[in-house]
């Protein structure tokens, strides 16, 4: 099997998770001032929506690679904690990448 299909998955969970951690950024530092500074709360609907579909995909798409990859509940863990944390899954992306080259 090429690196290419075998790491398809790793690949897929990577993209989401960046996409769920841009919204949750245009949440955290767009939607969320504009509805508590500007008494404007229409990009927290929209927004907290689109993040919170974006997050179940997420989560799918993280248990999915964790049994494919066999993952240990740490980097689980791990992973799901960042996707709180701003700016942390950029990080994890970089390491991701590194990885699915590699093996």
């Amino acid at each position: 099997m090429s690196k290419e299909k075998e790491f398809k998955l790793i690949n897929v969970y990577r993209h989401i998770a960046l996409v769920e951690a841009v919204s949750y950024l245009i949440l955290l530092f767009i939607a969320m001032p504009l509805k508590y500074i500007w008494d404007i709360p229409e990009g927290v609907k929209y927004f907290g929506w689109i993040h919170g579909v974006l997050f179940l995909f997420y989560f799918a798409i993280l248990i999915a690679a964790a049994f494919k990859y066999r993952w240990n509940i740490l980097r689980i863990i791990y992973y799901l904690t960042a996707s709180v944390v701003p700016f942390l899954p950029f990080l994890i992306d970089k390491k991701l990448k590194q990885e699915s080259l590699t093996a």
